[in-house]
Formats: structure tokens, sequence, C-alpha cells
């Protein structure tokens, strides 16, 4: 139910139909906020098991020009994906949600964390199972530091890093995709699965062993601050403060209950905002937003003087790389 690019669909195409002959593959190409083609593509297929990946989720772009297109996409695209599978006799839907859903300070995570919301109030009167999973980043995956580093390396620097506090969770496509799977398969109705990701990783860490890996030092390639961009956080978070977490029987999984949820009027008023047929500007989107997602504070972006990062004697690798090497 995705809407995604030709450019990502390809790939993802050609790779299943090379490392699974067998399987029954069938790509089609839509607009998740189209509810007549999520019809038809209910009805034509017949699903089990949905899992909901598609979001706009590139934080920088979502924050001023594009931020009511992200809460059309992210919520508005959710809640008609909800509605589509109501219709019809799905066992299980899954929500792929993000650690920038937790006290977000960006439209993308305040929008995510709404569709969370949407999400759970919908699951409490649906009879379908339905289950969120956040976690953070995805190592290789597109948007990842890593491949924008490798580049910038191959290009001989700078590598361009925000801050020199900035930290982030990352795991491995496939430990994401292995503890998605097993949150969907412990899930019931409504939980907030919250996948173990480790300790946080400094990303300026991160520059330095790429440059160690390839052979070259800090002298060679260069580090340079550039500064917070528009909605990023310093450090990301995977629970809410009025959210408690217990465990599962996966020692790499927990589920995040959250205390109060807002009442019916809440809803209705959100659907509303949603239909507006006029697209809404930024100040109107992210005050809206503050509104529904209580926990919001939008960013306020500083200007930060670029920096230069003097080099560094070599340091201890990052657990996250020991497995690049």
């Amino acid at each position: 139910t995705a809407a995604m690019p030709e450019i990502t669909m390809r790939p993802i195409e050609q790779e299943l139909s090379r490392t699974h002959p067998k399987l029954r593959l069938k790509c089609v190409m839509g607009d998740v906020k189209d509810s007549a083609c999520l019809e038809q593509l209910f009805s034509r297929n017949k699903p089990n098991v949905v899992f909901h990946a598609a979001a706009y989720k590139h934080v920088p772009l979502m924050e001023h020009d594009n931020a009511w297109a992200a809460v059309e996409n992210n919520v508005l695209g959710t809640y008609r994906l909800a509605e589509a599978i109501g219709r019809h006799p799905v066992d299980k839907l899954i929500f792929i949600s993000t650690d920038k859903a937790v006290n977000p300070t960006s439209v993308m995570g305040a929008s995510k964390r709404l569709a969370e919301m949407v999400l759970q109030h919908w699951a409490a009167r649906a009879h379908i199972a339905t289950v969120m999973v956040r976690f953070g980043n995805v190592l290789g995956s597109t948007g990842s530091v890593v491949p924008k580093f490798k580049e910038q390396i191959a290009r001989g620097g700078p590598i361009t890093v925000t801050h020199p506090e900035v930290r982030r969770y990352f795991m491995s496509v496939s430990e994401a995709a292995d503890l998605v799977l097993q949150s969907a398969l412990m899930g019931q109705n409504g939980e907030i699965f919250v996948l173990d990701m480790g300790e946080p990783v400094k990303i300026v860490d991160l520059a330095r062993d790429l440059i160690r890996l390839s052979g070259l030092t800090e002298t060679q390639i260069q580090i340079q601050f550039t500064g917070l961009r528009p909605g990023e956080k310093l450090f990301e978070e995977l629970l809410t403060h009025s959210e408690a977490t217990q465990p599962t029987r996966h020692p790499k999984v927990r589920i995040a209950r959250s205390t109060v949820l807002p009442g019916a009027t809440w809803e209705s008023e959100v659907l509303r905002w949603l239909s507006s047929l006029a697209p809404q500007g930024e100040i109107e989107t992210k005050a809206a937003l503050a509104r529904f997602v209580p926990l919001y504070v939008p960013f306020v972006h500083q200007a930060d003087n670029v920096v230069h990062l003097p080099a560094q004697p070599t340091q201890k690798k990052p657990a996250v790389l020991r497995a690049l090497n």
C-alpha cells in the first residue's frame, strides 16, 4: 500500500525476483491517500497482513515548505489505509513508526506521532489487530549517513556532520526486518513496540571510523560541522515521558503503553482538519500539530557557524561499525 517512487520500487522488485524466484510478487504503483486506489488494491489482492511503511520521512525537507504534505501523507494516508483495511478481511496491520515520534521537535516526527494516535483510536473500535513499531536509523538504508559519508570520502571530503554531540540509534537492515516481524507476530491490538537498538552512536565517531576504514586520515579527509538542520535533535528517544515499557518474550522487543489517549472529540477534530481541501501553510500546520500532539515542541532554528574538526588520534571503533569491516 506504500506509494513508492519508481526509482525505489525497481531495485526491490529486481532483488526479490532474483533472491526468491518462486515468490508470487506484484508491484503496484499508487498513492496511499487515494481511497479509490486502495479499495481496488484490497479488492483485487485480498491481503491477510499489511505492513504500512509509506511516509515522507526526510526531516529537514518536511519542516517548512512541505509541512502540510508530510501531514497529508503520514497521517491522512495512514487513516485512509486503515479505513480501506476495515472494509476487507485483513488479519493484521503493522505500522512502521520512528523514534522521532517521541517528544517530537520536527513536523515529520509530530506527524508520525499523530498517525500513531489516530491508529490507536481506530484500533480501539476495529476488529483488526493493529501493531505499531518504533525504531531509529537503519544502516545502509535510503538516506542513511553511511552511504552519504562514503560518497563524501570518495570525493575527497569534507565529511559534513551537523553537530559534534549529535547521536543516533542504528541497527542493520536484517536485524530491523527480523524485529519488526517478531513484533508483528506478538502484537494483538493497539500496542506500540519499541526495538532495543543498543546505545546511541555519536555521528562524528561514525565519520572518523569510516575515514579510517577507508585507509585515510582526518588530515586527508576533513570533518566539517554544519549546524543542526531544521527539525533535528541532538538525541533521539524511543519513549515519551508518559509511557512505560514492559518486556515481551523477545529480549530486544519491549511494549510501550501510552497512559492517556485523547477523547472521541479529539479524533473528529483531527479528521476534520485532515480533510481540509486547501493546503495549509507551515505556521498553520505546526500550530495544529502542537494542538493535537501535546508533546510536540516546534524546532526553532539557531544558525550555527560552520566549524572544522581538528584531526584526532585513532579511537576505539563504535560497536555499530564492527560489522562493516
